[in-house]
This record gives C-alpha cells, sequence and structure tokens, in this order.
C-alpha cells in the first residue's frame, strides 16, 4: 500500500475490491462535556492502560474494556472521552510529546490531524499486522486502515451519512414515503415547513457537522459522473471549483434560502440538532448513522420513530449515490510504555464478537460479518447503494489535513452570508495544495 497521495486506486475499483461493503474515512464524534469511566477487577491492576476517545466510541468501549477485565484481570483500562475538535488538538499535541496515551482514537485514511495516515508516517502508531484479525480486512478497507502495506488501526465497520428522520412528523406532514430524487427531496421539506416545522435540523455551531450535507450531495454531483475525480484532482487535472462540488454548495445554499433549516443553523449546536429531531420540532438531521443511537436516546419513549434514508442529491433515482465510510476507530501509541499490553487489547476488538458488540452499539456494518452479526434496520436501505454507487467520505484521499478544518468554515461562512461559493472553493483549491 503506497501513500494516499500516491495512490492510483479509483473509487469504482475501491468498491469493487471491497465486495459491497461502504467503506472510507469517517470523522464523526459528539461533541459533549469530557466524560471519565474506568473498569477495575477484582484486586490491583498490574498494567493500567489509558484510552482517550471522541464521545460516540464511550458505549462500545466501555463496555468491550468491561468484558476485556474478565478475559484479562491483570490489566486495567481507564477511559475518557472528549469532543472531536478538542481531541484533535490535544491528543495530537500529547503524540507529538511523547506523552500520549496507550490507546487512542484514530481517524480512518488521511485528511485529519488524528488520522491513520498522518500519524503512522510520524511513526506514532504501533504496526498491528501480526494480528488475525487483519488478515481478514476486505480489500476496500485497506487505504483505510493500512500505509504501505501495514495496519495501524483498528475499525468495526462503516457508517453512511443520510437523513436520520422522524416517520410520525412525516406521516403528520403528509410524507408517505422517504423521498428518491432532489425534487422529490425539496417537496418534502416544503410539506414540513408548511406544517410548522423545521425541515432539517442544522447544528453548524459543531463544526464537524457542517460538512455533512456536502459530504451527503457530493458522491450524486461528482462522483456518479466522473467516479475519477479523485485520481485527477490528485494530479492536478482537477479541482473543487471547476467540478461538481460547486453544484453541491449550490444546492446546500438553496435548502437554506427556502427556510429549510432551523432558524440560526451557526447557532447552534449538534447536542441542539438532536434535540430538534427527537422532539419532533424538526423533521430531519442529515448526519452520520454513528449517532443514530445518540438521536434515538434523545427521543427516549419515540425512538422506534427514528430512522433514515438516503439523500437524494440527483433528480433521477439511479443517479443517485451515497458517502459511505469507516467508523472512526483506534490505535495504540507507538511509543507508550505499555505498547504490547496496548496493542493485546486491539487484538481483542478484533475478534468477531467484539466487532459485532461494537457495530451493534453504533448502528454500524460490522467490518467482517458472521451468522450472529445484526444490520441495523435503518440502514438497511443504504445496502443496495454499496455495491456500485457508494464512495468514501471525501477527505479519505486528500492530501493533507488542512482541508478539511478549511471546508468546515467556509460552510460556516456561506451560512452566515459572509462568502461566496467561488471564494468558499478558491480556499479548499489552496488548502488542498498545501
Amino acid at each position: 500500500m503506497t501513500d494516499l497521495r500516491n495512490a492510483r486506486v479509483s473509487r469504482g475499483q475501491f468498491f469493487r475490491m471491497m465486495g459491497g461493503l461502504a467503506v472510507a474515512a469517517a470523522a464523526t464524534a459528539c461533541s459533549t462535556k469530557p466524560q471519565t469511566t474506568a473498569t477495575t477487577g477484582g484486586g490491583p491492576a498490574a498494567t493500567e492502560l489509558k484510552f482517550v476517545g471522541v464521545s460516540d466510541q464511550m458505549t462500545p468501549m466501555d463496555k468491550l474494556a468491561a468484558a476485556y477485565q474478565k478475559v484479562k484481570p491483570s490489566v486495567r483500562l481507564t477511559t475518557s472521552y472528549a469532543p472531536t475538535d478538542q481531541v484533535q488538538t490535544s491528543v495530537r499535541t500529547q503524540l507529538g510529546a511523547g506523552n500520549a496515551p496507550d490507546l487512542h482514537v484514530v481517524y480512518p485514511g488521511n485528511g485529519s490531524a488524528m488520522s491513520m495516515t498522518q500519524i503512522a508516517k510520524a511513526g506514532l502508531l504501533a504496526d498491528l499486522s501480526d494480528q488475525a484479525w487483519t488478515r481478514s480486512i476486505p480489500d476496500g478497507f485497506k487505504p483505510a486502515l493500512q500505509l504501505d502495506g501495514k495496519t495501524y488501526m483498528h475499525s468495526a465497520g462503516s457508517t453512511v451519512i443520510g437523513a436520520i428522520y422522524n416517520k410520525k412528523v412525516f406521516e403528520k406532514a403528509g410524507i408517505d414515503a422517504p423521498p428518491t430524487t432532489w425534487s422529490e427531496f425539496l417537496a418534502a421539506c416544503g410539506k414540513l415547513k408548511k406544517a410548522g416545522l423545521a425541515p432539517i435540523a442544522l447544528g453548524a455551531q459543531t463544526p464537524w457537522v457542517t460538512q455533512l450535507i456536502t459530504y451527503a450531495l457530493v458522491p450524486s454531483t461528482v462522483y456518479a459522473k466522473d467516479p475519477t475525480f479523485d485520481d485527477k484532482q490528485l494530479a492536478g487535472q482537477a479541482t473543487f471549483a471547476g467540478s461538481g462540488w460547486r453544484q453541491a454548495m449550490e444546492m446546500y445554499l438553496e435548502l437554506q434560502k427556502r427556510g429549510f433549516f432551523n432558524d440560526n443553523p451557526n447557532g447552534t449546536t449538534f447536542e441542539q440538532q438532536i434535540s430538534l429531531v427527537a422532539t419532533g420540532k424538526a423533521g430531519m438531521a442529515i448526519q452520520v448513522s454513528a449517532v443514530l443511537p445518540d438521536f434515538r436516546k434523545a427521543a427516549a419513549a419515540s425512538a422506534e420513530d427514528l430512522s433514515m434514508f438516503p439523500v437524494p442529491g440527483a433528480d433521477q433515482a439511479d443517479a443517485v449515490w451515497i458517502p459511505a465510510g469507516v467508523v472512526v476507530g483506534l490505535g495504540a501509541g507507538a511509543k507508550g510504555a505499555n505498547v504490547a499490553e496496548a496493542k493485546a487489547f486491539v487484538d481483542f476488538l478484533g475478534k468477531q464478537e467484539s466487532i459485532n458488540a461494537w457495530a451493534e452499539a453504533i448502528s454500524a456494518i460490522p467490518l467482517t460479518q458472521d451468522a450472529t452479526s445484526v444490520v441495523d434496520p435503518a440502514v438497511e436501505s443504504f445496502l443496495p447503494f454499496t455495491k456500485d454507487r457508494a464512495v468514501p467520505f471525501m477527505d479519505q484521499r486528500w492530501p493533507n489535513a488542512e482541508v478539511q478544518p478549511v471546508h468546515f468554515a467556509v460552510v460556516q461562512e456561506l451560512l452566515a452570508g459572509k462568502s461566496s461559493i467561488d471564494e468558499a472553493l478558491k480556499k479548499m483549491d489552496e488548502a488542498y495544495r498545501k
């Protein structure tokens, strides 16, 4: 496996290798106050492993940490969680200073400061290639989890971006079925607005949320028309400004101009976005399936009313493509005092039972599957797309960690009316070329 900047695997090849499952990089996490929990055994622990992750890893990680405690009582795992933005800076700084935790969150592929490629190239991630589970990684996952043929991170499976929606709210607004074309999507939003609701809850104050609508649309506006776009962009033969990225941003702003977002998206957090949908004040939110459990938890007794559908970014149903990506995972620090024990825990996560448990907790499609694997019914409508109409999250093959934060910022500027699409795409192209 070569450096992603030199890779020349088309998205079509990427998914054919995958054998039908969705892959790529994911950058998702709940923006909440840090929380700390710990697992303890029946006596003093011989080894303490520290894990720092993002908030949406809490449920599966703490469950599996407790299970590992029973398997290996001589090891105690102490887990702590923080919002994505905080982890991207604090843990990356700790890695550089040589005082990082034994285990920590890692984002698949390339494109962020805490991505697998960025950290592995710096020699800060332990090589996991000798573990049995790495031999079962589907080919399509390899660009997200491996560098130069070596595996440096573990992920439980893949996630998709789509519309998390309240079925009861849709029914009350007269929407009989999820829309399958862009025109139908706009019409559904119109019905929700007429019913006095915010059609789409958008929590753009939380930076990572800003990217999701663009990511939901770009597969249809860019890759459905040119699956080799990434290769051309890496070769300097294509740009954001000269591609379907422009159309996607125009569609993004069309939703705003039609009044289809809640008031003041730039002043709305991810947590408030969840609340709007869970309480029926908004019809939907465009989000990653990994946070669907958070929406259901907030909906409490009405959790069964929440489901998902692909966002149709084209006017013909057969021209709609979707984004799908590897779930945010974790790796072992290469320079810690407990590297062997940290790697042993990752090996435990690679067992099929652990993969199933993690994937089920966050509504993901398991990395590998057996008879006991479960796929959340809410994401079943995405599965037909994963064969040949799905693409990795866009930042997977961006050549540096500069583009993603620029994308966050320009979307906020567009929503605030402080920038134009031309200016936004120019800034992204400049960041890409760094």
